[in-house]
């Protein structure tokens, strides 16, 4: 009889003794019983027999999980603060017999990019390191150089892997990748059926796939003879996890880059404090068209002023067409009452409930309740509620109302729900069947518009006050980005609604000049000169969650090395009828930190290390 260590797939708990009659592989999937219920693991290591009695395995299947990928998991379980099980999980184990396909190489187009001289230096730069960071302006060629660099990876018998924030992973971009590697290139994402995803991973495995895109999942497919990562529009929060494991693509991917000895690229034009101070960098400058945008100020508050609409109309005239950022989904995102200050507020959450008049109902964007609109004021029964905060819904709605001839399309979550209708949007955009995007950060997600001529960056102020050590950082990065989708090939104007034109002002021609200041505000009190970790606490009974954390907060003022930066309510005290409280920590060393997580863990406490949200 034979005895293993099997970490739990999916399961917080820690790996458990299982027995089986025969031998078996490191890293093999089996099928188990666990008080009574069936579930899945991986066997870790085999081990001594033990003095207690154990369960059998029950199936083994032709499955198995590679060294580098137990390594991967063991890494994020110790520096995440999850299981090894919980790690495991996200990773998508090998066939145990397959039969690669070797795709020659005449079967690829060949290659029909040319590079400017300064996208020549960027791409000597990143051969020359195994970590770097390609820091290049909107439109300054980025993917003509990843392109060239996988050609080459290719080339060397490879294959490559480019992480992209999901909803950039447009029909621009595939095409672009097919016109060059033709039928080699495979997308992987959220939205594909069953069907896809297998017939999809066959050619992943098989090796007939030899440039695999998609979002932060794509970083755990089984890919054999990987040779090179990119993670382009590194910056995006889409990249952090806000669920257990909260691991960072990002850096997972440079962390797997680093194991198997391939280089990893790093790229954006608004590029993260944290890459740019960490890794080597090549700065690429300037747009492959030689447009201009100028930037107008308005200093106003959150609304729909005439001179937009001017601005939108005459842009429209000109048979030009035009985006306008609102940070906020639905119709508006609060309801008021004027005659008690009462703000209509989520029973499970303690958070304000958007309106959505096509729904004619008020939803929860945290926990996704919905409750019809009251008519009168819940608290004091009077009829004097009002709406705050605009929303993308209303705003489309003002527009359409302009001209009956200005063609107006939402470009948010609330309608752009499958990839079809995203592709649907994004090519009657570029035919010009849409004349007005109106949406929110869905429109800086890397998407190419050639004929935007007008940008309207609406509730930026909103960003930039937000209790945020990273406020500053977000706000410049995605006004940056928003306005890099205009521009393109003609000059275009770019409205920002905000008080603080010269902040914005001082960096929008200099981004690295942004990033130095900012690192040396940020010296010795924030990432990246420290390292930071949230412990949140969130249970049903509020007082149970606020003694635990106390608790940790007692045993952590008696450590070294390790600060408590701040603890307390969490800003959204309540989400899913459950109260949270967490507690910010800072540290020189990320072991000193993961020491401290440990001494005071607790089934109510979440880690997010390296936080990038503190609500």
């Amino acid at each position: 009889m034979f005895f293993y260590q099997i970490s739990l797939l999916g399961s917080p708990l820690e790996s458990l003794t299982y027995h089986h009659s025969g031998s078996l592989p490191i890293g093999s999937k089996v099928a188990l019983t666990l008080s009574n219920r069936s579930a899945e693991g991986v066997v870790i290591s085999e081990v001594e027999k033990p003095l207690f009695s154990t369960q059998p395995i029950v199936e083994i299947f032709d499955l198995f999980y590679s060294d580098t990928q137990i390594q991967s998991a063991q890494f994020m379980a110790e520096y995440y603060g999850c299981s090894l099980g919980e790690a495991l999980n996200l990773f998508v184990p090998y066939p145990i017999h397959h039969e690669p396909v070797e795709v020659a190489h005449h079967e690829r187009p060949p290659v029909n990019i040319t590079l400017s001289e300064s996208q020549l230096k960027a791409l000597d730069f990143i051969r020359s390191h195994k970590v770097s960071l390609l820091f290049g302006d909107t439109g300054a060629g980025k993917s003509e150089i990843y392109m060239r660099r996988m050609d080459e990876v290719l080339s060397d018998g490879k294959r490559a892997l480019l992480l992209l924030p999901e909803i950039s992973l447009t029909p621009q971009m595939e095409t672009r990748f097919k016109n060059h590697f033709g039928l080699s290139v495979v997308l992987w994402h959220s939205k594909m059926t069953p069907k896809q995803k297998k017939v999809t991973l066959e050619k992943i495995v098989d090796g007939s796939a030899h440039i695999i895109v998609g979002p932060r999942s794509a970083l755990f497919l089984p890919i054999r003879d990987l040779g090179l990562i990119v993670v382009d529009e590194e910056h995006d929060e889409s990249y952090k996890s806000s669920s257990r494991p909260r691991y960072n693509a990002r850096d997972m991917a440079v962390y797997i880059g680093t194991l198997i000895k391939i280089p990893v690229v790093l790229g954006s034009a608004t590029p993260s404090l944290t890459s740019y101070a960490k890794y080597p960098f090549f700065r690429l400058r300037g747009g492959y068209f030689e447009s201009k945008r100028t930037f107008v100020f308005e200093p106003s508050i959150e609304a729909l002023t005439q001179s937009i609409d001017n601005r939108v109309m005459e842009n429209f005239e000109k048979a030009h067409q035009a985006i306008v950022f609102i940070p906020t989904r639905a119709n508006f995102k609060y309801t008021v009452c004027d005659g008690c200050g009462y703000h209509v507020e989520c029973p499970f959450c303690s958070v304000g409930m958007s309106q959505h008049k096509n729904s004619r109902a008020l939803k929860c964007h945290y926990c996704n309740y919905t409750e019809v609109v009251p008519k009168v004021c819940p608290k004091c029964q009077s009829g004097a509620l009002r709406t705050a905060r605009l929303g993308t819904a209303e705003a489309v709605e003002h527009f359409g109302k302009l001209s009956e001839d200005l063609r107006v399309q939402q470009f948010d979550r609330d309608v752009i729900t499958t990839q079809n209708k995203l592709i649907k949007v994004l090519e009657a955009f570029n035919k010009h069947e849409i004349d007005l995007l109106v949406g929110t950060q869905m429109l800086s997600k890397g998407h190419d518009y050639h004929d935007i001529t007008l940008a309207v960056v609406m509730g930026i102020d909103n960003l930039l006050s937000q209790s945020d050590y990273r406020a500053r950082e977000k706000a410049l990065s995605l006004l940056v980005q928003i306005a890099g989708r205009s521009g393109r090939k003609q000059n275009a104007t770019v409205i920002v609604q905000s008080f603080n034109e010269s902040f914005f002002r001082s960096y929008l021609d200099d981004y690295e000049k942004f990033l130095i200041d900012e690192l040396r505000i940020r010296d010795g009190r924030y990432s990246p000169t420290k390292k930071l970790a949230r412990l949140l606490y969130a249970h049903k009974n509020g007082i149970k969650a606020k003694s635990e954390m106390e608790r940790a907060v007692m045993q952590i003022e008696q450590m070294a090395n390790v600060q408590i930066v701040g603890y307390g309510a969490s800003p959204i005290e309540k989400i899913a009828d459950k109260y949270r409280f967490q507690i910010l920590l800072r540290s020189d060393k990320s072991t000193d930190l993961i020491r401290a997580i440990k001494h005071v863990k607790s089934p109510l406490c979440e880690i997010d290390m390296d936080p990038i949200e503190f609500t």
